[in-house]
Parts: structure tokens; C-alpha cells; sequence
């Protein structure tokens, strides 16, 4: 017998195609360029809107500080002497100083509630599952979309019936009810995105549901509730329909309510830097909660879309 030949063993391996440099795309140029240009048009209109919002912002702080002459004969010029007098006369004689002190009362008290009452709403609504829950959440965002001037009329005689109307804890209650179903949402998709181990750890310990809320819970949401509460806060400090509906009582008037008066006071009387003097105190302090939270209201809302 004779042995096989085997054949020679054929190289398993093959020489490695030659990479041959990529092309540039034809449409590279043309879509860089596009880029460009989408980037340059969206900086304008950033341009455009910023220099609409702060001009007269800077105009009416710059009037506030003119005597009523300038404001008629040089309304762009700048004042040639600050004139201090027009804040303390708008903060006297027009009575700014008792609607600051009803309105820091009913927005800071109904922001209290608000915040309290929609983040144990939201977590409840987020972390347990039981009949109707579904149900409970869809009737919070659905009193987002129900306009609040049909609910006037009822609202009014209801506050009426119930000895709370010329009130502040009654304008307080109403602004908590106002501002519920936006809280409620926000917080909801909020509390979702919160590990939920760390309750479930607190709950081995022995911690209760209420107390694996306040302690837990509630300090991990605290970038949802600062951006929820500086919504609320500018809602409910320009809030003017509800106030002169609910509150005609001259002791009790708020901020927008005080405005609104001072207006049509001065406004026949020809004080106008007392006018711009009072238009400038009510918008410094929403200016100020924006400018210290604007990092903590960013944070909240990209917090909230990321696990």
C-alpha cells in the first residue's frame, strides 16, 4: 500500500486588503456650512430677544430714578441726579410697603403649601401602585388645561359661603389649589426618576413611609422642588385675576392689585417716577429668585429627564 500524499497546507490566513483613504463626503462642506449658518441665526434671535427684555427693564430702573420732566422732555437719556425721593414716596404715599408685606405673606404661605402638599401627592402617586392611581394623576393634568376664569364665578361664591373671602388665608388656599396640578406633575415624573433602593433600604431599617419621606426622599428631590418652586413663585406673584376677584378689600390688596391702583392714581396726578419707582420695587424681587436659583432651576429640569 502506499501512503497518501497530503497535500501542502494552505495558508488560512490572506494578506490584508490595502485600507485605502476615505473620500470626503460631497455634502460635508455643504452640511458644515449649513451648521454654521443655523448656529449664527439662532445666536441673533437670542440677540434679539435678550435686547427686548432688558431694554426696557434698564429704561423703567433708569425712569424710576428721574424727576417727571426728564421722563417727558429726555425719556432715553440717562437722569442727570438720583432722585431717591420718588422709591420713598411710591413706598408711603402710594402704600407699596403694606401690599409687599400681604403679598410676601400669601405667596410665601401658599408656596409652603403648594410644595408640601404636591411633592407627598407626586410621591405617592409615583412610588405606589393601587386603584385609581392612574385615574388620580390624569385629574391632576387635567386641571392643568381648565382655564381658570370659567371657575371664577363659583369660586367666588363658594370663598363667600365659607367666611373666606377678603382674606389672605383664603387668597392662600386658592393659590395652593391653582398651583397643585402643575406641582403635582412636575414632581411626579421627578420622583420616578429617584433610585428606588434607597427607600426600600430605609423601609429594612424599620423607617416608616412617613418618615422614608420626609427623610429621604424629600432632600434627594431638592433640585425638582426648587425649579417647581420658582415657577410657582412668578406665577403666583404676577397673579392678578384671582386677586381682584377673591380680595376686594382696600387692607388686603396684593402686589399686582397695589399696581394696578397706583396706575390710575398717579397716572392722573402726572407722578411718574413715582410710577416707574413702584413698577421697579415689584419686579425686583422676582429678578433677585431668578438670578440666585437660575443654576438650581437648570439643574431641576435636567435632573428630572436622566436616571
Amino acid at each position: 500500500m502506499k501512503a497518501t500524499e497530503t497535500p501542502p497546507a494552505v495558508a488560512a490566513t490572506e494578506p490584508a486588503p490595502v485600507s485605502k483613504s476615505k473620500s470626503p463626503a460631497p455634502g460635508g462642506k455643504e452640511k458644515g456650512s449649513e451648521g454654521q449658518v443655523l448656529n449664527v441665526f439662532s445666536h441673533g434671535v437670542l440677540i434679539i430677544w435678550a435686547i427686548l427684555v432688558v431694554l426696557p427693564l434698564l429704561w423703567a430702573i433708569m425712569s424710576s430714578f428721574k424727576n417727571d420732566d426728564s421722563i417727558l422732555s429726555t425719556p432715553w437719556a440717562l437722569p442727570d441726579k438720583l432722585h431717591f425721593d420718588n422709591w420713598s414716596r411710591a413706598w408711603s404715599q402710594a402704600h407699596m410697603s403694606d401690599y409687599f408685606f400681604n403679598t410676601i405673606l400669601v405667596v410665601g404661605g401658599s408656596l409652603i403649601g403648594t410644595l408640601l402638599l404636591g411633592s407627598m401627592a407626586a410621591y405617592v402617586l409615583a412610588r405606589f401602585d393601587f386603584p385609581g392611581n392612574r385615574f388620580i394623576y390624569y385629574l391632576f393634568i387635567g386641571g392643568m388645561s381648565f382655564p381658570i376664569i370659567l371657575a371664577l364665578v363659583p369660586l367666588f361664591f363658594v370663598m363667600n359661603n365659607m367666611g373666606l373671602l377678603n382674606t389672605r388665608h383664603g387668597l392662600i388656599l386658592v393659590y395652593i389649589a391653582y398651583s397643585l396640578p402643575f406641582t403635582v406633575f412636575f414632581l411626579t415624573s421627578f420622583f420616578r426618576t429617584l433610585p428606588g433602593s434607597v427607600a426600600e433600604a430605609a423601609s429594612i431599617d424599620g423607617a416608616s413611609h412617613t418618615r422614608t419621606f420626609f427623610q429621604v426622599m424629600l432632600p434627594m428631590a431638592k433640585p425638582g422642588l426648587i425649579s417647581v418652586g420658582i415657577f410657582n413663585f412668578l406665577g403666583q406673584w404676577n397673579q392678578y385675576m384671582l386677586p381682584t376677584v377673591l380680595n376686594t378689600d382696600p387692607k388686603y390688596r396684593v402686589l399686582s392689585q397695589g399696581l394696578v391702583e397706583l396706575a390710575n392714581s398717579q397716572g392722573y396726578k402726572g407722578d411718574w417716577s413715582g410710577l416707574f419707582a413702584g413698577l421697579v420695587m415689584a419686579m425686583l424681587p422676582v429678578l433677585a429668585a431668578y438670578i440666585i436659583f437660575q443654576r438650581q432651576v437648570v439643574a431641576g429640569l435636567t435632573a428630572g429627564a436622566v436616571k
